[in-house]
């Protein structure tokens, strides 16, 4: 077992869902419950890492974040180092890969809040700040709590992505993903079997979670 590896993608992961999650709360409940235009193109945009195989999407965020881009020339300008290959890069590319894992759960949840509800706080006082946290929050936490799973899981998997933009650093990029194929590469079976089990838990408690909660939702508003 990699444990280097291992917490990594554990940190990885958990600064992944730590950040989007705010942003996903933004951004769902604006296309759950705001009309503009270009609507249908911003959710479409968000839904792009969920079609795209993942090597392309890789290789076009490679492309973004190489020294010879500008986001990547102005990086290592105020940095020192280049964005691709470190774990800068690395989260930066998860928070892009992971964006429809968090926003499409939040967005369902808000949609599912009944018009009344809302009309009913504002009647009774609340401001829209207010109405948000005691009210929209509350019934919403089904939805947040699956983007956050569903991020989370998907970050400690993710492989095609890491690769390309993180090359696989011992220590700086070599997430848990990237530690299974090498072992793989090495005929290490018991290695890439014991990370490999680890992983699937780690899907299946998540699937668990997220259709529990997906029930929730169905049942209160259903």
């Amino acid at each position: 077992m990699d444990w280097i590896a291992f917490s990594l993608s554990l940190r990885l992961a958990m600064a992944t869902a730590a950040i989007l999650l705010p942003l996903g709360i933004l951004a769902g409940r604006a296309l759950a419950w705001s009309r503009f235009p270009g609507k249908g193109l911003a959710q479409s945009f968000l839904a792009l890492p969920l079609v795209l195989p993942p090597s392309v999407l890789g290789y076009y965020l490679l492309v973004a974040f190489g020294s010879a881009s500008p986001l990547g020339a102005i990086w290592q300008k105020f940095t020192g180092h280049p964005l691709v290959f470190s774990f800068s890069g690395l989260l930066l590319a998860s928070f892009l890969v992971n964006l429809p894992f968090a926003v499409q759960p939040i967005e369902r949840a808000f949609a599912a809040i009944a018009p009344d509800i809302r009309e009913a706080a504002f009647v009774s006082g609340l401001s829209r700040w207010a109405s948000f946290w005691r009210i929209e929050l509350p019934l919403a936490w089904p939805g947040l709590l699956a983007a956050f799973v569903l991020t989370f899981a998907h970050t400690m998997g993710e492989f095609g992505v890491v690769l390309m933009v993180g090359g696989g650093i011992p220590g700086e990029t070599r997430t848990i993903a990237i530690a299974i194929y090498d072992r793989a590469q090495t005929l290490d079976g018991s290695g890439a079997g014991t990370m490999s089990l680890l992983l699937l838990a780690f899907a299946l408690v998540a699937l668990g979670l997220v259709q529990g909660l997906t029930g929730r939702i169905g049942r209160r508003y259903g």
